[in-house]
C-alpha cells in the first residue's frame, strides 16, 4: 500500500520530498527498501532528540535546579547514575542504597540494561563527566531499541511497510527517547508483536514475557489476545504464548526473587506506595480537594476503573461485527491503563506509539495526538520550572498544568474513540478497506469466528462489513509475506 495515494495529509507531506509515487514507478529495485528507510529515519529522528537534550548535557542537569526544566530537556538517566549507586559500583537490588530509596525501584531486566550501561562508563573523571558518559553510552543502547522498534513495526503489517514511518516521525518519541529506560521494554513489545503477526506463539510469548521483566504494562496485552483467541477458538496457541511468556519472565526473575527478595520487591511495593503523581487525572482531583483521596483508595479506585475498562474491551471483542484487530485492542487496553493510572510520566508515550501506528495508522488522527502529547511534554516541565523557581515563578502555574494534562488526557480518549469506531464499522479502518483481515493477527487473520455474542452471532461479516473495495472472507487467510 502507497500512503500518498490513500492518506491525504500523507500526500501533502510528500510535496516536501517531490510529491506521491507516481503510478508507474518501480518498486523494489532499489537498496532502499520500506525498512532500510523507515530505520534510518527514526534513527535520524532519535539523534535530533539528542540535540535538543544538549543544554542538559552541558550543564543544566548539574548546575540549577530549574534550568533542566526550562529547557524542557530532563532525564532520569544521569540523575540515577549516582542516586541508584552505579557510580559507586553497588549491584542492583542485592546492595542496599545509601538514600530514602533503599532498593533500585525498576523490574529486573531494566536493572540489567543500566547495570551493563554502567560497567560500558568509564570511571574516571568528575561525577559529572561520569554522568554524561553514563547518559551517552545509555542513548546508544536506546538508539538500538528504537531501530528495533522501527523494523518491527514496519514488518508487522508486511502490505503497509510504510506506515512505520508514524512512529519514525513521532515528535512525541523524539523527545521522550532518552528520558527514562522505557524504549527497552517497547522493543521487546513490538518485536513480539511481529512474532505473532509471523504466527510464532511460543517466540511472541518469550518477548512478550521478557518486555513484561523489563517493564509491567507488556503483560496487558496478553488479556485482548485471550479475548480474541477465545472468539476465534485458537485455545492451543494462546496457550503457548501464556507459557512461554511465565516461563521467560521467571527466568529473568526467580534468581533476583530467590535471592534478593527484598530488593527484587521494591518495583511492587513502590508502586503501590506511591502517590498521586504527574500527568493524572487524580492529580487534579487532589490538588483541587480539600480532602484528597488516600492511596490505597486511589489504588482500589484505579484498580476498579481498569477492571471496568478491560470488562468493556472484552465485550467489545466479542460483540463486534467482526472480530477486531490485534493491534487495535492491544492499544486499546494500554491506553486505558496510562488514562486510569494515578501517575503518567511523560515517556509513556513510547508505550502508545507503535501501537498507535499498527492500530489506526492514519495520519491526520496519529499527528493530533501527538500534538496533544507535546503540548503535555512542554506542560509538565513548564509546571515543574515553575514549581522549582522560587518567588520568580517562571513557568505554568498549577492550573495551566492542569489544562497541559487534560490536554493529554482528550488526544488519548480521541485517539480510542477513533479505534472504537473502526471496530464497530469496519468500513472505516484503513487496514481492513484495502482488503487485510488481521496482519498483526497470526493464526487469528482470517480465522472463523466459534464464538460470539449479541448482533455478531446472527450476523454474517459479508452482513456487517459494507464498502466499496477488496474483501476478505471469513476463513480466507491473505498471505503475510508482502504478497497480495
Amino acid at each position: 500500500m502507497r500512503p500518498t495515494q490513500e492518506d491525504e495529509v500523507a500526500a501533502r507531506g510528500s510535496e516536501l520530498i517531490g510529491g506521491p509515487l507516481g503510478r508507474h514507478a518501480l518498486l523494489g529495485t532499489s537498496w532502499w527498501t520500506p525498512v532500510r528507510v523507515v530505520a534510518l529515519v527514526a534513527i535520524g529522528v532519535f539523534a535530533l532528540g539528542l540535540v535538543q537534550k544538549a543544554p542538559c548535557y552541558n550543564g543544566a542537569w548539574f548546575f540549577g535546579a530549574s534550568s533542566q526544566y526550562t529547557h524542557a530537556c530532563y532525564s532520569d538517566i544521569p540523575h540515577l547514575y549516582q542516586g541508584r549507586g552505579f557510580a559507586d559500583g553497588l549491584v542492583p537490588y542485592f546492595d542496599r542504597l545509601p538514600g530514602d530509596m533503599q532498593y533500585l525501584e525498576y523490574p529486573v531486566l531494566t536493572g540489567v540494561f543500566m547495570e551493563v550501561a554502567a560497567w560500558l562508563t568509564p570511571g574516571s573523571g568528575s561525577i559529572q563527566d561520569q554522568e554524561q558518559w553514563y547518559w551517552m553510552v545509555n542513548a546508544g543502547m536506546l538508539m538500538v531499541c528504537t531501530a528495533v522498534i522501527a523494523v518491527c513495526v514496519t514488518r508487522t503489517h508486511a502490505r503497509r511497510p510504510w506506515d512505520g514511518l508514524l512512529v519514525a516521525l513521532a515528535p512525541a518519541f523524539a523527545l521522550t527517547a532518552t528520558i527514562n529506560w522505557d524504549l527497552l521494554a517497547v522493543a521487546l513489545t513490538a518485536a513480539a508483536m511481529l512474532m505473532w503477526s509471523r504466527g510464532r506463539s511460543l517466540a511472541f510469548g518469550v518477548l512478550l514475557g521478557l518486555a513484561t521483566a523489563a517493564k509491567l504494562y507488556p503483560f496487558l496485552l496478553l488479556g485482548p489476545l485471550l479475548v480474541l483467541c477465545w472468539r476465534a477458538g485458537k485455545w492451543r496457541e494462546y496457550g503457548t504464548a501464556l507459557g512461554g511468556a511465565v516461563v521467560a519472565w521467571l527466568v529473568v526473575n526467580a534468581p533476583v526473587m530467590l535471592f534478593a527478595f527484598e530488593g527484587w520487591s521494591k518495583f511492587y511495593t513502590f508502586s503501590q506506595e506511591r502517590g498521586v503523581d504527574f500527568g493524572s487525572f487524580w492529580l487534579i482531583l487532589a490538588q483541587n480537594s480539600t480532602d484528597p483521596l488516600s492511596t490505597d483508595t486511589v489504588n482500589t479506585l484505579a484498580t476498579l476503573l481498569m477492571l471496568l475498562c478491560c470488562a468493556g474491551v472484552a465485550a467489545l471483542t466479542l460483540t463486534a461485527p467482526r472480530r477486531p484487530r490485534f493491534a487495535q485492542l492491544a492499544f486499546l487496553i494500554v491506553a486505558a491503563f496510562i488514562l486510569t493510572n494515578k501517575v503518567y510520566s511523560p515517556q509513556y508515550v513510547l508505550w502508545l506509539v507503535p501501537l498507535a501506528a499498527l492500530a489506526r495508522p492514519k495520519w491526520r488522527d496519529f499527528l493530533i495526538w501527538q500534538a496533544c502529547e507535546v503540548a503535555y511534554f512542554l506542560g509538565i516541565w513548564m509546571y515543574l520550572a515553575y514549581t522549582t523557581s522560587g518567588d520568580a515563578h517562571k513557568g505554568l502555574p498549577t492550573d495551566g498544568y492542569h489544562w497541559a494534562i487534560g490536554v493529554h488526557l482528550l488526544g488519548t480518549l480521541y485517539l480510542c474513540v477513533v479505534v472504537v469506531r473502526d471496530i464497530l464499522m469496519p468500513e472505516q479502518d484503513v487496514v481492513r478497506r484495502s482488503g487485510d483481515d488481521d496482519p498483526s493477527g497470526g493464526v487469528l487473520d482470517g480465522a472463523e469466528d466459534v464464538f460470539v455474542l449479541g448482533a455478531a452471532a446472527t450476523r454474517s461479516e459479508r452482513d456487517a462489513v459494507h464498502f466499496d473495495g477488496p474483501k476478505v472472507e471469513r476463513g480466507a487467510r491473505r498471505a503475510n509475506d508482502g504478497s497480495p
